[in-house]
């Protein structure tokens, strides 16, 4: 599987993370959820790097981009959830997912002066576009709420920045270690805003399982994908094609939770699958031009 269908599969596992919520108890917050599934992803990672990494020279690693990336995580996961409960699930999702790509594209231009291409704008803004209109057909548009909308505006920011430092850190070392310190730098920042906003734990053996599922197979799982994935496309792609979440995530509210969508939410979808189908084209388009410059 090249780097293209690794971060799809990542997207697609992140797709049924609204499903598993769906199934967790009402009285387990949303804040704890969020702690836990990086407690759980970095016990994945710890594990992961011990079992595949063992025998193999420590490589050395930035430390200050470790701690950065695991700050970038921590303020993703906490806003995302935050804003997600503010303005649902339909709302919040594509604000955050769909604002991803957008800032990955502008701080790729900035910090690393390189710009994506008309064809790669084109197909992202067409599946952000897409997923808005999934997302508003689920909601009430005269009343939004700006508050949770600027959380999830803030945890596709996070996400963004996330992606760009992570890409570097990845390509430099071994993506489970590595991983292993920023789930754990996540983890440890997330528990005490999650006990401070969360108030008491409360968790059942139901919500046990959904964390356990959220942290080592949406997260843990997903994010192995994705860091590989990102060693062979730039981070603004690898961002953008996060898009193919709400595509699972619709199929998943149609054939498990048996929600019945507007016909317009299914034209977003079309939108959402269209721009994915641009980005990749562009990506390998990028690619094949890299590639022949290499050889000139």
């Amino acid at each position: 599987m090249g780097p293209v269908g690794l971060v799809l599969a990542a997207a697609m596992l992140w797709g049924t993370t609204g499903t598993a919520q769906h199934f967790a108890p009402a009285q387990f917050s949303p804040y704890w959820v969020g702690a836990l599934r990086m407690v759980m992803a970095a016990l994945f990672f710890v594990a992961l790097a011990f079992v595949m990494d063992r025998g193999h020279a420590r490589q050395p690693m930035h430390h200050g981009r470790i701690l950065f990336c695991g700050a970038c995580m921590a303020v993703y996961n906490l806003s995302f959830f935050a804003g997600v409960k503010a303005s649902g699930v339909a709302l919040g999702t594509a604000l955050a997912i769909g604002s991803g790509p957008i800032w990955a594209g502008l701080m790729q231009a900035v910090v690393q002066q390189r710009m994506p291409g008309p064809q790669w704008w084109l197909g992202t803004c067409t599946g952000v576009a897409g997923g808005i209109a999934m997302a508003l057909a689920a909601s009430d548009p005269r009343h939004l709420p700006w508050g949770g909308m600027a959380l999830c505006l803030l945890a596709g920011m996070a996400y963004a920045a996330y992606a760009l430092v992570n890409q570097a850190l990845v390509v430099q070392a071994r993506v489970a270690s590595v991983n292993a310190r920023v789930f754990a730098c996540s983890a440890l920042l997330s528990l005490p805003v999650a006990a401070w906003l969360g108030g008491p734990l409360q968790a059942s053996a139901s919500g046990w399982a959904v964390v356990v599922y959220l942290g080592v197979v949406a997260t843990g799982l997903a994010y192995l994908l994705f860091s590989v994935g990102l060693r062979g496309m730039s981070a603004a792609t690898g961002v953008a094609l996060s898009k193919a979440e709400p595509i699972t995530a619709f199929a998943l509210s149609l054939l498990v939770v048996g929600e019945r969508p507007a016909w317009w939410s299914i034209l977003g979808l079309l939108a959402v699958i269209a721009g994915l189908w641009l980005v990749v084209q562009a990506e390998r388009s990028d690619t094949r031009n890299h590639g022949n410059t290499a050889l000139q």
